[in-house]
């Protein structure tokens, strides 16, 4: 899929048997509106500068970097430069990678209790592994190299990461929002729905849930919906179908939220997700 108007750029394949999805991509000015992922993302920088926040910081990566994001983790990103930026990266879904973890003895990973020690880093190790991984998912070199190439990059990603101390009590109320919030995906729910279901203050909610997820209630709900629907579409679930189930007013509503978040349109997905080559005239 490619813009021939400003140079931007994305490929994307799915690997049925694990479930791993890999993007290469290149972009100029904005590429992506904040969102996340329910699968961790690990990539690396090939060419130009790339910014993104996360984790209420903003990151610099450059070529050779490596980008390592949590599942759940709210992440934007954009080039600075006029030349853009190129990079490739892997979604590692979260049942898959838990059952790699556990193999090893290292329990699950969920979005709040375990994180990487670094969003940013250096390691020309992992770097090499992640774009050995990245290629054997790509082409066809067959499971085993594919299965040995994982391996080592879930080697190598253990450690770096870290659990997180457990939820503090003053977490339990903004827990039981996020609870209320997948609860009601699909249903119109106001703010003072959400207080009452809950048992808080709704003028105090928003900024207790925002301090707690580092977004409002509703950019969560508009999160949550989007990743329920990417993974439908994955499945093979119609756009139109997509959207009604998880709460979009249509599919063109679907549509303008996930080309913001994901830069490609939801069919435009499905069809790369098939490994059907696909263009499209604008990423925009």
């Amino acid at each position: 899929m490619s813009n021939s108007l400003t140079g931007d750029w994305l490929t994307l394949r799915r690997d049925n048997e694990t479930g791993i999805e890999s993007v290469h991509a290149h972009f100029c000015g904005h590429a992506y509106d904040p969102h996340d992922h329910d699968e961790m993302l690990v990539g690396v920088t090939h060419m130009g500068v790339q910014r993104f926040n996360c984790h209420r910081r903003l990151h610099t990566s450059t070529p050779g970097q490596i980008m390592l994001i949590e599942p759940g983790a709210v992440h934007d990103g954009h080039a600075p430069n006029p030349e853009g930026f190129t990079y490739s990266m892997l979604y590692l879904p979260q049942s898959w990678l838990n059952t790699q973890l556990q193999r090893r003895g290292l329990g699950e990973i969920s979005a709040l209790e375990a994180a990487f020690r670094s969003t940013l880093m250096q390691d020309d190790r992992l770097n090499l592994t992640i774009q050995q991984a990245f290629s054997t998912i790509r082409g066809a070199e067959g499971r085993l190299a594919r299965d040995q190439n994982l391996d080592r990059l879930v080697d190598l990603l253990s450690r770096h990461l870290h659990g997180r101390p457990s939820a503090a009590q003053d977490l339990c109320g903004m827990l039981r929002v996020r609870d209320f919030l997948h609860e009601s995906m699909t249903s119109d729910i106001g703010l003072d729905d959400v207080a009452l279901a809950v048992g808080l203050d709704r003028f105090r909610l928003t900024r207790q849930f925002k301090q707690a997820f580092g977004q409002s209630p509703h950019a969560y709900l508009v999160r949550l919906r989007l990743k329920t629907a990417r993974a439908l579409l994955a499945q093979g679930c119609h756009p139109a179908q997509a959207a009604a189930q998880v709460g979009f007013a249509d599919q063109s509503h679907l549509g303008r939220w996930f080309r913001r978040a994901y830069r490609i349109t939801p069919a435009a997905y499905q069809q790369q997700c098939t490994n059907v080559l696909y263009r499209q005239s604008s990423l925009r």
